[in-house]
């Protein structure tokens, strides 16, 4: 699995389109076009599967139940993601997430719980990825 990310509108998906050269709208599951969270990928049949948007989806999470909860569901879909990874040599799985745990707190409890699971869940994608990779303003810095 390798995992992008940075802030906001830093071009990420286009160093992810540049890097893998993804051309084809069927290899993206995205939050931001309202796809749900893919919970396994069994059905899927390319080589390459881009999932972005995985703040919206944690944002969606976390307003419908708890951190624990949240985090476990996530932990959920990253075995189960690795697991399609795995089960074929030349599968690659890319997962965006827009960096929201920088700046400012939130007042909004809501919004904190949001950022605080964002940051929870990004940790844990980090540590089962193979590659991570930042993006700022369009260029990349592995940092591991």
């Amino acid at each position: 699995m390798h995992f992008i990310i940075g802030g906001a509108f830093n071009g990420k998906r286009a160093w992810v389109k540049n890097y893998y050269k993804v051309f084809e709208h069927n290899h993206w599951i995205s939050a931001y076009e309202t796809q749900t969270i893919p919970k396994e990928l069994n059905t899927f049949d390319q080589d390459l599967l881009v999932i972005e948007g995985v703040e919206i989806w944690l944002k969606n999470l976390s307003a419908s139940m708890g951190a624990d909860k949240c985090r476990g569901l996530w932990a959920n879909c990253l075995d189960n993601w690795l697991t399609w990874e795995k089960a074929a040599l030349q599968r690659q799985l890319v997962v965006i997430g827009t960096d929201i745990t920088k700046g400012i707190v939130p007042i909004e409890a809501e919004n904190r719980l949001w950022r605080d699971i964002t940051g929870w869940a990004y940790q844990d994608t980090a540590a089962k990825s193979e590659k991570v990779d930042v993006i700022w303003y369009g260029l990349n810095q592995t940092i591991k």
